[in-house]
């Protein structure tokens, strides 16, 4: 059987900008036609008004709604835009993920982000709001997939395979906010008990003390708490059959918890074992492909993102802007 290789070429860039102002009005400009598409898809009369999305994210977000005025004026001050960016009630959309916290040593929170490329923003963004350094993959604009605060706090996101809706946040913005606000695990754990959540999502948190969380947000139950190191697709229990299956996720968590448990694995193994199957992935096609590999290193406050045949590290105090093109591979039966 012959096998046919397709190549996927995706740019990266990274922005880094203190204060909101004309680098974030330009990326705004150039994705708000694809997140306006997103955005409207199941109909405008679906979607909650800006009077109601405004109101909840005062309500359970103060601290974020300086930022958030200033967003929605230099994104020109629309109605449809201002909605989008509150994150309140976003449609919903699945994705893969690996997460896990290296604790031997120096505390890793390392991640794969498993998705589509033509959904991927794949800006890596530095910001200082508010007076709080973060850096972090961006995703609807000003909420993130994973990141790390100038006070050694990281933390990162994975569907939690479970099929349901409800009133809450779309989850981007829940790690911005954490990201804004708190500065260890146990200040995350107070937030996310009081917030809503629109979507099943697990977050995997470390701090640059050692201490490890993860949570399991849903929006039809209560959040669930535990020192795991580890996650993936589902929470606890397997509860979407065919999701887990799709994406292998018991397979990929027992390959992290098995390297977590091994005395004799070293951190370069560790790491090195987040470039290989099962962890990463080359299912693109499916929506569940491998994008990067993200290394937060807690303690020096910086983020290493990884591919096969190349880096790119950030740092508080050392972030250089630019862009670079990876390449992605998908091997197909022919």
């Amino acid at each position: 059987m012959q096998h046919e290789i397709s190549e996927i070429p995706f740019t990266f860039e990274a922005i880094d900008e203190p204060l909101p102002g004309l680098r974030w009005q330009r990326l705004f400009e150039e994705r708000w036609p694809a997140y306006r598409r997103w955005f409207l898809h199941a109909g405008e009369a679906n979607l909650s008004s800006y009077a109601v999305c405004r109101r909840q994210l005062r309500h359970h977000m103060p601290e974020l709604l300086g930022t958030y005025d200033r967003l929605v004026e230099l994104a020109g001050g629309g109605d449809l835009a201002a909605r989008m960016l509150s994150m309140w009630n976003p449609p919903s959309y699945l994705s893969g993920c690996s997460q896990a916290v290296w604790t031997r040593g120096r505390p890793l929170l390392v991640r794969n982000y498993d998705y589509a490329p033509s959904r991927l923003e794949g800006v890596i963004l530095g910001t200082n709001w508010e007076g709080r350094g973060v850096i972090g993959m961006s995703d609807c604009l000003w909420g993130l997939l994973d990141g790390v605060n100038d006070s050694g706090f990281g933390v990162s996101l994975a569907f939690g395979g479970r099929p349901v809706t409800g009133e809450g946040f779309g989850v981007p913005l829940v790690l911005r906010y954490l990201l804004q606000v708190c500065e260890t695990v146990g200040e995350a754990r107070e937030v996310l008990a009081r917030l809503p959540y629109q979507l099943a999502h697990t977050l995997t948190m470390a701090d640059r003390s050692g201490g490890v969380l993860t949570a399991y947000l849903a929006p039809d139950r209560a959040v669930e708490f535990r020192e795991a190191s580890a996650a993936t697709n589902h929470q606890g229990a397997v509860e979407w059959t065919e999701h887990a299956a799709a994406t292998r996720s018991l397979e990929r968590e027992h390959c992290m918890t098995a390297l977590l448990d091994d005395p004799a694995v070293t951190e370069r193994e560790f790491l090195g074992a987040f470039l290989k199957p099962p962890l990463w992935s080359g299912t693109y096609s499916k929506g569940f492909g491998t994008l990067y590999t993200a290394v937060y290193d807690l303690q020096a406050g910086s983020v290493t993102y990884v591919w096969p045949d190349s880096s790119w590290k950030f740092a508080f105090g050392d972030f250089h802007e630019g862009a670079r093109v990876e390449r992605f591979h998908e091997v197909s039966a022919a």
